[in-house]
């Protein structure tokens, strides 16, 4: 990395009293130059409780959105507004409440790769680590679970309860295919499969272990195996090696690479910390029954300890 470069970025971050997170999938150089890299709640989570005045997000909207909703008195910026989430964008409020209208009432469980805006009208919010705890947290007996129908129907293997789930899905991880799989799993017999609940069922039966993306760099830490194959988004090999140096990983596909999580470029931070380009900032209206959905899986994972 050029040594001005990280230099400039970090004394703009000093000077904005900011801090700069990075999600798991984006390059190395912006995981290595953040304050705080991980899962996109967890970031969000860690920075609201920071004395910084501005978060600047490395990832995508949604992302962004959800540190708006859990810090709405600071500044929030996202460097790159064109780097948004297919998933994210295949539902929307009017969607969904149209959808509930024709169903009997139930309560609407929320994946946070999800705008702020379906937040909003949602019971409680998900990550793909707490899904089954939060789903079977649930007084009623049938519910409606949006947008991912892979991490719905990966839920409802592990539940009694009837879900609806909506026809959206991560368009990485719906890619990845038992011929992918098998292929990885002939060239490196040993290796232990890992898979995001963002993967298909087919997938899913194949793994040794179901993982969100944090989930997967702390398994591979405490695991006794050497060798691990990743089923999620190729950025996660970055972390995982650097986490586990003396370990081995290989992808369950070179074709899992997100885009929209290879958008921002160095330059582009510099930019948005000299002029404060790119804020999002949740409309207040949207913002607070956001918080509840989010707080209120917050608050579980806090007395359940998940």
């Amino acid at each position: 990395m050029d040594i001005k470069m990280r230099d400039k970025i970090k004394n703009l971050l000093k000077k904005r009293k900011a801090i700069m997170l990075a999600h798991n999938y984006q390059p190395p150089e912006i995981q290595d130059l953040a304050d705080l890299c991980g899962d996109s709640l967890e970031l969000s989570i860690k920075a609201s409780q920071t004395d910084a005045e501005v978060i600047l997000f490395c990832g995508v909207t949604f992302m962004a959105e959800t540190a708006s909703i859990l810090s709405p008195h600071k500044t929030v910026l996202h460097p790159r507004k064109d780097a948004g989430c297919p998933m994210a964008d295949m539902v929307t409020p009017e969607e969904l409440e149209a959808k509930l209208a024709e169903l009997p009432p139930m309560p609407v469980v929320t994946y946070v790769n999800s705008s702020a805006s379906v937040k909003a009208i949602s019971t409680i919010c998900c990550t793909s680590a707490n899904a089954i705890a939060v789903v079977n947290s649930l007084d009623a007996d049938e519910l409606m679970m949006v947008p991912d129908r892979n991490l719905a129907m990966y839920a409802a293997l592990h539940s009694k309860k009837k879900i609806h789930f909506w026809d959206g899905y991560c368009p990485i991880h719906d890619s990845l295919t038992v011929e992918d799989v098998n292929a990885a799993k002939q060239k490196y017999p040993d290796a232990v499969f890992m898979a995001h609940p963002e993967c298909p069922p087919d997938i899913i039966d194949m793994a040794d272990a179901a993982l969100s993306t944090s989930g997967m760099i702390r398994y591979a830490m405490e695991s006794k195996s050497r060798s691990f194959i990743v089923g999620t988004e190729i950025g996660l090999l970055y972390p995982l090696k650097k986490a586990n140096p003396d370990k081995f990983f290989y992808p369950a596909s070179l074709n899992m690479e997100c885009s929209d999580m290879k958008k921002i470029t160095l330059e582009d931070i510099v930019r948005s910390l000299e002029f404060m380009e790119g804020e999002v900032k949740v409309p207040e209206d949207i913002q607070r029954p956001a918080l509840k959905a989010v707080q209120r899986m917050i608050d579980l994972s806090l007395s359940k300890g998940i």
